[in-house]
């Protein structure tokens, strides 16, 4: 068995072109094009092109992105007052604060300056109540580019066993409310679980997200298992994700690292943009 690999760079397009026709609408409609206001604070190599692929990927749907950059010294109070000026700025949609921060800023406190309104990161405790509620809200990015990217496959997770790898706030624990939502059976799995891989080998869904290249070896997957490798570390100047190569030879479906969940973070965080200006400002 040969696993079908997983395009997030060809489902990440479609997002993008869903975006840029509603932004199209939108402003056919007399309304606003969507404003994405991005917060940089120091010049961390990988975060510079991270903040360069969004921006690219802004201009290409018609959206306005702007890059609002503090030093490396910059202090807390220094960010909260920019934060809470684009907070306060009627032409910005969405902001984020791009992690990670420097040592002496601490993250919740940016997490928590930023309207939720305008969170699209989906970071904000008031976004991340209403995920675990099953209310309407901002959705963080990547858990919302892993659904999406099942969704392109026709992988259906109801009635489906799911096990998420990583229990981080950011991937982890909104994947699997996500997973939850659609009705699959979730086993959050970390650093302390006991059987790790008798655990992964029952997974239907395995999405790993632990940051440790190469941890997830074939003898832990489930023959024709759909497997989401969510993980990126630079590795002798390649990313490397979370997910043994060797697992194609066993999984049925395998997202790749590079071309797979990357994109679609990036493509999410525009149609977040899009979504929180149109609840803003409704035409």
């Amino acid at each position: 068995m040969t696993a079908q690999m997983i395009d997030g760079k060809m489902v990440a397009s479609q997002v993008l072109e869903e975006v840029k026709a509603g932004i199209r609408a939108r402003v056919q409609t007399g309304g606003p094009s969507p404003h994405l206001a991005v917060v940089l604070v120091g010049s961390d190599p990988a975060s510079l092109v991270y903040v360069r692929n969004k921006r690219r990927d802004a201009e290409q749907v018609g959206l306005e992105s702007t890059d609002h950059r503090l030093s490396e010294t910059a202090s807390v109070g220094e960010l909260m007052r920019l934060v809470d000026r684009l907070n306060q700025d009627p032409a910005v949609s969405g902001i984020i604060v791009q992690q990670p921060l420097p040592a002496h800023m601490g993250v919740d406190l940016a997490v928590t300056a930023v309207d939720p309104a305008k969170d699209v990161d989906g970071f904000h405790p008031v976004n991340a109540g209403r995920l675990l509620l099953g209310q309407p809200g901002l959705v963080p990015c990547t858990p919302a580019g892993v659904m999406r990217l099942l969704d392109a496959y026709g992988i259906e997770p109801s009635g489906q066993r799911a096990v998420v790898l990583g229990r981080s706030n950011i991937v982890g624990k909104p994947t699997a409310l996500l997973l939850l939502r659609r009705n699959a059976t979730v086993t959050v799995c970390h650093s302390k679980t006991a059987d790790l891989a008798d655990i992964c080998r029952e997974a239907d869904i395995l999405v790993a997200a632990v940051g440790k290249p190469g941890f997830v070896k074939p003898e832990m997957v489930k023959p024709g298992a759909v497997v989401i490798d969510v993980g990126i570390t630079p590795v002798d100047g390649r990313l490397r994700g979370d997910v043994d190569p060797a697992v194609t030879e066993v999984a049925g479906y395998m997202s790749p690292v590079p071309g797979g969940v990357g994109p679609m973070t990036r493509a999410m965080l525009l149609l977040n943009t899009l979504e929180a200006e149109c609840q803003r400002r409704p035409t």
